[in-house]
């Protein structure tokens, strides 16, 4: 893992984005996993303030909630349309997000898996993390070889999704979500997170044993992992001196 430590969630940000627009310049046909949530609106941003050439690339988005189309305002599907699909210039066929619609959820995730080996399998995969560790929709308890499948979500994400709802009683239950063995076979993951909620979860995704109840401690058996922190989120880090020390002394060709 690659451990970044920023002062601030925008000072991180930037250099996500740099991480991102790299991998579009130098492959302009490259296939990236996209995230929702709070997390990635200002690389979003960034990214469309970029120049960048999306024509030739293809996006797959982590998850969706059942039961909600694509119009509906807390969709995923209008999340990536607003806050960033339509500020660039990526062509709607390229586009793949899971359909909460769905009448068939079990034929429709195999499709999807289908769908991202045919596309070459995920170049980088852009990751948040929950208050308790989960990545994509997948809870605590999670296998770590599952594929994308239907979840219930735990009463914390529904806690943590209800201002989005208005109130824990609106906030579905249910997501189809790309499984945890997905999610490791894409050839980078990039890691956003910030704020003190987070600290926990990432300590232990980064410092703690490899276990399902902390799903995100499953990357520390992935080649290659990048961790965007701010100070916040990095604030129960053992090492964090240490992660600091190698970023800010990399050498110049793995420099961002």
């Amino acid at each position: 893992m690659e451990i970044i430590i920023q002062p601030t969630a925008e000072a991180a940000t930037r250099i996500a984005a740099r991480v991102m627009a790299r991998l579009l310049r130098e492959k302009p046909n490259a296939v990236l996993g996209l995230a929702t949530g709070s997390t990635p609106l200002q690389l979003y941003r960034e990214l469309a303030q970029m120049n960048l050439d999306w024509r030739r690339v293809a996006t797959f988005n982590l998850d969706e909630y059942v039961g909600l189309s694509p119009q509906h305002p807390e969709s995923y599907h209008n999340f990536m349309r607003e806050n960033l699909f339509q500020h660039v210039n990526i062509l709607q066929k390229n586009v793949h997000i899971p359909d909460g619609m769905a009448a068939d959820i079990p034929a429709l995730c195999e499709r999807y898996e289908k769908e991202i080996r045919a596309a070459g399998g995920i170049d980088l995969q852009l990751l948040g993390i929950g208050t308790d560790g989960h990545i994509g929709f997948n809870e605590p308890s999670s296998s770590l070889a599952s594929r994308t499948r239907i979840k219930t979500l735990t009463p914390q994400t529904r806690r943590d999704n209800a201002r989005h709802f208005g109130g824990e009683a609106q906030a579905p239950h249910h997501v189809i979500t790309m499984g945890i063995g997905t999610i490791m076979e894409a050839r980078h993951c990039l890691l956003l997170a910030f704020g003190g909620k987070k600290a926990r979860a990432v300590a232990g995704a980064v410092e703690g044993p490899v276990t399902a109840m902390n799903p995100a401690s499953v990357l520390q058996l992935h080649p290659r992992v990048t961790l965007c922190l701010d100070n916040a989120a990095a604030a129960r880090l053992k090492m964090k001196q240490y992660y600091r020390w190698v970023f800010e002394n990399k050498p110049e060709w793995q420099k961002f």
